[in-house]
């Protein structure tokens, strides 16, 4: 897992509230393995004309000024819905590093944290004003830096957001909470070293 510790990035504005995981990815795609990129079906049908297999040049993501986007800003409850990881996979696979929203869906929050996405929580208030400044120059960017835990806005204005300790630790190392275990691969085989010989007598 790549370590995530400062990004300055284009964001990419999506003002909806409630965009749940099936609109991140629709449900028939979820039976793709990991190997494959998650990426080719990140908002699928949103980013379509219904009906069609053209683009839909109202969607953020098929805007020029959005294409290199790395940071998602989302309505309240963004990411809410079945609990798919894939969800997480097409935003990391799309190139996304981080999403801002009010509120997140509780399982795509934990998800993320194991997949290399960070997701900051900022207030309603603060999200809103980060929106109008996007939309209102596309293509602006917003630095955050997980360190001092703070978001950047195009305007030079600073937020503070709260993530958990394990959490912030694993992403600043790259490391998931499998390749944390095996950070201690040694202790672990000492132990059970230890363990033999004293239950072997």
């Amino acid at each position: 897992m790549e370590a995530f510790i400062h990004l300055e990035a284009v964001a990419v504005p999506l003002a909806r509230p409630n965009i749940d995981t099936d609109q991140i990815i629709p449900g028939r795609f979820l039976s793709r393995p990991r190997e494959v990129d998650h990426g080719q079906f990140l908002f699928h049908d949103a980013r379509r004309l219904p009906g069609e297999d053209a683009p839909n040049p109202e969607f953020p993501l098929n805007q020029e000024a959005f294409r290199s986007a790395r940071i998602v800003v989302g309505g309240k409850n963004f990411a809410c819905g079945s609990s798919r990881e894939s969800a997480v996979w097409a935003l990391h696979d799309g190139g996304f590093r981080c999403a801002i929203a009010p509120s997140f869906g509780d399982i795509f929050q934990n998800n993320s944290f194991k997949n290399g996405l960070l997701p900051v929580v900022l207030p309603a208030e603060a999200v809103a004003a980060l929106m109008a400044q996007l939309e209102a120059t596309p293509g602006a960017s917003v630095t955050v830096d997980l360190p001092s835990q703070t978001v950047t806005f195009p305007d030079g204005t600073t937020h503070g957001f709260e993530v958990d300790p394990f959490a912030k630790h694993c992403l600043l190392e790259g490391v998931d909470e499998l390749g944390l275990t095996m950070s201690f691969e040694e202790d672990i085989a000492a132990f059970e070293r230890r363990y033999g010989r004293e239950n072997s007598r």
